[in-house]
């Protein structure tokens, strides 16, 4: 169905835990009929206050609308919940976190039953859907037929990025991103276990660390050139051997404070291998090599 100012696009919300009931009150409120269903009913209840439709099963809910959005525990929910539903000529968007290759299995199987298949990784927490500033947004990847038809009602949550036809795509970009922050919060735990034990206030160290690591974010950029290249010695100031040179500070500081190094250890020991196999004037984008089995 078009969207316009008259006619808004009716939508599916099958899961109403934290993040479904986060969506599914942003459809609301922009003027979207919707139609709801959660194996627990009392949360259904309270949305069915604000305007929802609340279905009694999962395949009644369903029927009721072309576009079906899933954000349910994880894949083997999506499997069971909607297992007793028609889902011929259905739009079905599957925002339940998954991996790539639980992704592309559910595309399949939703081929398989008639429907058309998109798939979802969310770049959010609930407190930011609806709230462009807080800068949310999603992946999405399978169908671009299904994405560009509804990408304006997609957009209502949280902002839209497709990143491609493979439906495994939008899962292995949200992993992607989830593991580069993960890895980046090891680093700032390792900082501020150094310090713990010192007359340094963590509020005073905080900006000096928030700041050191967004300047070193144009790194980023020069790892995914080198990649495209080929050329891991492209540009680079610190070399790969200079860098393995000052590890020995880090540890030895590390001892002397009394902390673990076993966040920091197992990417400096990635550093010497890289740097034992002859890659003394690259920077760091040579360690990826040798993480890519």
């Amino acid at each position: 169905m078009a969207q316009n100012t008259l006619e808004k696009t009716s939508v599916t919300m099958l899961g109403l835990g934290a993040m479904g009931a986060a969506l599914a009150r942003t459809w609301l409120a922009a003027g979207h009929p919707l139609t709801v269903w959660n194996r627990t009913p009392a949360r259904a209840a309270a949305l069915a206050a604000e305007g929802a439709r609340v279905a009694d099963s999962a395949a009644e809910a369903v029927a009721a609308n072309t576009l079906v959005v899933v954000c349910l525990l994880d894949d083997t929910s999506v499997g069971k919940v909607v297992a007793g539903a028609d889902l011929a000529d259905k739009d079905l968007v599957n925002l339940t976190t998954s991996t790539p290759d639980q992704a592309r299995a559910r595309a399949e199987w939703a081929r398989e039953r008639g429907a058309r298949y998109l798939d979802g990784g969310i770049m959010a927490v609930p407190p930011m859907i609806g709230t462009p500033e807080a800068g949310g947004y999603v992946f999405y990847s399978g169908s671009r037929t299904v994405f560009e038809r509804h990408q304006d009602t997609l957009g209502v949550p949280a902002g839209t990025t497709y990143v491609g036809e493979d439906a495994g795509f939008a899962a292995l970009h949200d992993v992607a991103l989830l593991s580069a922050m993960y890895g980046m919060f090891a680093g700032v735990a390792h900082a501020f276990a150094l310090v713990r034990r010192e007359d340094i206030d963590p509020a005073a160290l905080a900006p000096l660390l928030a700041d050191w690591l967004v300047a070193m974010v144009p790194a980023v950029h020069q790892t995914a050139d080198q990649l495209r290249s080929g050329d891991y010695t492209r540009d680079v100031v610190s070399t790969l051997a200079m860098q393995v040179a000052g590890t020995p500070t880090l540890l030895s500081t590390a001892e002397g404070q009394g902390v673990s190094t076993e966040l920091l250890s197992p990417y400096l020991d990635l550093m010497r291998r890289r740097l034992a196999e002859g890659g003394g004037e690259e920077n760091l984008t040579g360690v990826i090599d040798l993480l890519v089995r």
